[in-house]
């Protein structure tokens, strides 16, 4: 993939959505692309992230991270060497805060709201059932572009288990509230009347957890089922966003084994779904000299004839650094260092040989030296998005 091809991608879409498992870099690419679209293009460009790394908000300059939007100041740029011509803004998603905005939003009234607000078992579920964390992303994601307030909005999904969670979190959020499960927990509390084939049930689930606990769950869903319409509405408001041409998927892996066929399964996902593919970043990729014939034959010679190398090397250069002995221990470990590393880059051009993909859209990124720590390394890595 080329630079043009990068900024392209970048110029002309409003949402690019950065995929891919866990611990492949999705959150320090999608600050990459975020950087150069505010360096470069002259775009006013928001970073929305799901990280709780502090790292992150460290490297943009910034003190934290939190729900609300934060400028990405002036002289961060100037640290690395930059004067922008757009203006880069970042925030992580903070679940409980965008939960109760979401509550405040769809309520039908104030009583309800503030039930809602008030249950003890809020907190709680909000943060663990049905996927809810990948379900408030795309809602906000979906309230900051309707705002019109950023010309790109680069999305850093969760952490799931699946990247395709992330696509399928409205469509099950409302197939919960509608479940056959659910009603048939509500029905008795809906009634105010518990029969005789339920009531041993109850009673002994109100004995193990708590008096309280099945009516506090039971109120809740009931107090949520109101604002079922609306969630289904917003759900489809978010599908409509996700299919539009202005939106964009990019889906991060490593070349390794479990995370390369996660890529390749959520890029089938995204053709089956007639979603837009914008590009496929391989992270932390070894350097193809190391499937070079020529070299793989040089680095068996030096783990095989390390002796008479070292001997060569002390003939032909009599300040040579080091006894024979040790120069030999060095060049034999030299010479199997890097015929392990072919191995490894032979398994990867053979995993990426495997992914059906474009190569038009293919970015490689290099194993870097250090740690992107500061605006300069996401500078940095954002140049080898665009090589």
């Amino acid at each position: 993939m080329t630079g043009a091809a990068v900024e392209q991608l970048l110029a002309a879409k409003e949402i690019v959505v950065v995929c891919g498992a866990g611990g492949v870099g999705k959150t320090t690419t999608a600050a990459a692309l975020a950087t150069v679209a505010a360096a470069d293009l002259g775009a006013k460009v928001l970073v929305l992230t799901v990280d709780p790394a502090r790292r992150l908000a460290a490297a943009m300059g910034l003190h934290a991270l939190g729900n609300a939007e934060t400028r990405v100041g002036a002289e961060a740029f100037a640290d690395a060497g930059l004067e922008p011509r757009g203006e880069l803004w970042a925030a992580m998603l903070d679940t409980k805060q965008s939960w109760d905005e979401l509550v405040r939003r769809h309520a039908p009234d104030a009583a309800t709201r503030d039930a809602i607000l008030a249950n003890p078992l809020y907190r709680n579920v909000t943060g663990k059932f049905v996927h809810s964390h990948d379900y408030i992303a795309m809602e906000r994601l979906y309230e900051l572009h309707s705002s019109g307030v950023y010309d790109l909005i680069v999305v850093d999904t969760p952490p799931t288990g699946h990247a395709i969670d992330f696509l399928e979190a409205p469509e099950r959020m409302a197939d919960f509230f509608s479940s056959r499960l659910l009603r048939w927990l509500l029905v008795p509390y809906r009634s105010r009347l518990v029969n005789a084939a339920s009531r041993p049930f109850y009673q002994i689930a109100d004995r193990a957890l708590g008096s309280a606990f099945l009516t506090d769950v039971a109120e809740f869903f009931i107090l949520f089922q109101s604002m079922y319409e609306g969630f289904v509405a917003r759900a489809r408001a978010v599908e409509r966003v996700l299919e539009d041409r202005r939106t964009s998927f990019v889906v991060v892996t490593t070349l390794e084994a479990a995370p390369a066929h996660e890529a390749g399964r959520f890029v089938e996902v995204l053709a089956a779904k007639r979603l837009h593919l914008g590009a496929v970043v391989l992270n932390r990729v070894l350097p193809s000299e190391l499937l070079d014939g020529g070299a793989t034959q040089a680095a068996r010679e030096l783990r095989a004839r390390p002796d008479q190398l070292a001997q060569a090397l002390a003939s032909a250069r009599p300040d040579a650094p080091g006894p024979p002995a040790l120069v030999a221990r060095v060049l034999q470990e030299l010479g199997e260092s890097f015929l392990n590393f072919a191995v490894v880059a032979k398994r990867e051009a053979e995993l990426r040989a495997e992914l059906a993909v474009d190569p038009a859209l293919v970015a490689t990124v290099p194993a870097l030296d250090t740690d992107v720590y500061d605006l300069a390394g996401l500078v940095r890595l954002g140049q080898a998005l665009r090589r």
